[in-house]
């Protein structure tokens, strides 16, 4: 068995894409893609910020989702650029733990803001004249804390698991970032125990919300089917479509991939189904909130249209 060198603290992410031009280009297409959510996510916030109009709970929770999305993203993509392009897969134990940390607390918090936002949509729908006082800024505020402090807290537990751990295989993570399941295949001791809480995290911080989110977003399309008013039922059919959208393609590989035991699964697909919920998320959630979004798309136009005319 191969010992671990304790003169050495660094571990090797052997990363996502081979070092070949085929490589290349897919990487490089994962930093168009890296631009992409940045700009999104920068612009959505940026909005919300300076338009009036924007500053109601359910933009306040979206702006929090873009900032998440802007952290999440930055977590992994630079660290795999720079490995790709320098030739130098390692990563530091502290540095393996940060970056852990980090991205532990933006899944875990999205998953519970996400929940949040399907709550705004569920009492605005189907329970119009309480949504003053069920989803007043105070409540907007507590369910923003809320999202960042339990996700912290439970990466926190996480991340000192994993640095606790006596690792004493091939320092090498079948991944393109530190996570911590792809770590627990180098460690020397039984895992079963952090396996449980894996499971017992993921059931509540993605499939309890997301079981949530189906039954509020099931009521609200009951709701909706029966509105009088046709233009009413475009909006509020357009709203959970694009929620719902973007919850799918955020809860289903996530549950997917950290609910299946460890011998069902194969770092190959755990990494491609990584891509889905760490880099095309983030990219698509501004995009999919603001090209199906009138109130988005006009503040557009009033900031970006008033900018432009300023400059001439």
């Amino acid at each position: 068995m191969e010992k671990w060198n304790q003169s050495s603290t660094d571990f090797t992410l052997l990363g996502l894409f081979p070092e070949n031009q085929t490589g290349l280009l897919l990487l490089l297409l994962i930093i168009f893609v890296f631009s992409l959510a940045l700009f999104g996510n920068s612009t959505m916030i940026h909005l919300i910020r300076v338009d009036p109009r924007l500053h109601t709970p359910m933009y306040i929770l979206l702006s929090q989702l873009s900032l998440m999305d802007v952290m999440y993203i930055s977590t992994t993509v630079p660290k795999m650029a720079f490995n790709f392009f320098s030739g130098q897969k390692s990563i530091t134990f502290l540095g393996c733990g940060v970056q852990s940390f980090f991205f532990l607390t933006m899944a875990c918090s999205e998953g519970l803001l996400l929940a949040s936002m399907a709550y705004d949509r569920f009492v605005a729908i189907c329970h119009p004249l309480h949504y003053p006082i069920r989803m007043s800024k105070m409540m907007c505020l507590k369910m923003i804390i809320g999202s960042w402090t339990l996700g912290s807290i439970n990466s926190l537990a996480h991340t000192a698991y994993a640095l606790h751990i006596p690792y004493c295989h091939s320092r090498s993570i079948n991944h393109f970032f530190c996570d911590v399941p792809a770590m627990l295949p180098l460690a020397c001791m039984d895992t079963w125990v952090y396996e449980y809480m894996v499971f017992v995290s993921t059931s509540l911080f993605l499939l309890f919300p997301f079981l949530g989110i189906t039954a509020s977003y099931g009521r609200v399309l009951f709701a909706v089917f029966h509105m009088k008013s046709k233009e009413g039922k475009k909006k509020a059919f357009t709203t959970c479509s694009t929620h719902l959208t973007v919850v799918t393609f955020y809860y289903a590989p996530f549950v997917y991939t950290y609910l299946r035991p460890r011998s069902l699964r194969s770092p190959a697909e755990d990494k491609i189904l990584a891509v889905f919920y760490t880099i095309l998320t983030p990219m698509l959630n501004p995009i999919i909130y603001s090209l199906r979004n009138k109130e988005v798309l006009g503040a557009m136009t009033r900031v970006f249209g008033t900018f432009s005319s300023t400059k001439t």
